[in-house]
């Protein structure tokens, strides 16, 4: 049982004490005597014994009514909702060699970088519950969105993700240690990054191992996913006619550096070499990251001050009986 204004039950001791003081004050003689010997001798009647029962029936329809102004409620039903949040910041890389279109989507060649943005737009659909940000990076990291819970509006800023946002490079260290600045400051029991690139680190101040080992120390958890073909992929390039041609070029990805990135920080690593592994690898990490939090939603009671109400009604008309028929005190 609960109550829905418990406030109220504070009221039950000080009419208890105020009820008890006032039946002490008017438990005296009707009539006065110079002396009660005459009546030493003389025993208590079983009506004289009952009658303090009046006052304790008045006192309980006082509490009764007490309580029912409390609103007691027993709960019939009530809705669990069961769901499972972290915090997830999505680091990608943008630099020139996403260009590579090493990637096919419907059926036409399509580019690293589109591919990604399309498979990460769907990983994001399916984390409702959780807090998701999103950092790019080329030659320096730039934050796309902080955390947040608004996810259509991080798959707006998503689309704002292109090739050239930054100086071309691959600044692998600068993207984890801006990551960690967005999930520092978390109270999610579980922080995770996904990071995602196509080439080695040649650019920027960080060393990627020593921002793996600095996301160690805040308790992030980084997986990494190395995106390409092996071997040669197809470039876009321009011939001196200035037509659009393909050109076979050798995109090397530091494997041995993300998997130790991985390692380091807990988490794993991961190749996708095509459009359905990308996805793969993504349901993989969706479903290896789960923090199950229950809510209670709504609840259905059933109120119970009508039969309270009853039984100090019930309680008031047998006081009032009974002080008007056998326990009559005549002054």
């Amino acid at each position: 049982m609960v109550f829905k204004d418990p406030p109220v039950l504070a009221l039950i001791p000080l009419v208890v004490f105020l009820s008890y003081y006032l039946h002490r004050r008017r438990n005296s003689s009707a009539f006065r005597y110079s002396s009660t010997d005459l009546f030493a001798g003389v025993g208590r009647g079983w009506k004289a014994k009952l009658f303090p029962v009046l006052w304790l029936l008045r006192l309980e329809v006082l509490i009764l009514m007490i309580l029912a102004l409390a609103g007691p409620r027993s709960i019939l039903e009530e809705s669990k909702h069961e769901r499972e949040g972290i915090d997830i910041i999505l680091a990608i890389d943008c630099s020139g060699s996403m260009a590579a279109e090493d990637f096919a989507f419907n059926g036409r060649r399509i580019n690293r970088l589109a591919i990604v943005k399309k498979v990460v737009a769907e990983f994001i659909d399916g984390r409702s519950a959780d807090r998701l940000g999103l950092v790019a990076f080329g030659a320096r990291a730039y934050t796309v969105s902080p955390l947040t819970n608004d996810l259509p509006w991080l798959k707006t800023n998503l689309e704002r993700v292109e090739l050239g946002l930054v100086e071309d490079g691959t600044a692998i260290g600068s993207g984890i240690a801006s990551s960690i600045g967005r999930l520092q400051d978390s109270h999610s029991k579980s922080k995770v990054i996904i990071l995602l690139t196509d080439g080695m680190n040649n650019a920027g101040k960080i060393d990627p191992l020593s921002a793996a080992k600095a996301a160690k120390a805040f308790g992030i958890k980084i997986y990494a996913i190395g995106a390409g073909t092996k071997g040669f992929a197809p470039f876009p390039a321009q011939d001196i006619m200035g037509n659009r041609v393909m050109q076979k070029i050798r995109i090397d990805i530091d494997e041995d550096t993300l998997k130790e990135i991985a390692k380091i920080t807990g988490g794993q690593y991961f190749r996708a070499t095509d459009t359905d592994s990308l996805r793969q690898i993504y349901k993989e990490i969706d479903a290896m990251e789960k923090t199950i939090e229950t809510d209670i939603g709504y609840r259905q009671f059933r109120e119970l001050y009508p039969g309270l109400l009853l039984f100090a009604l019930g309680f008031l008309a047998l006081e009032v009986l009974l002080r008007n028929t056998v326990l009559l005190r005549i002054p």
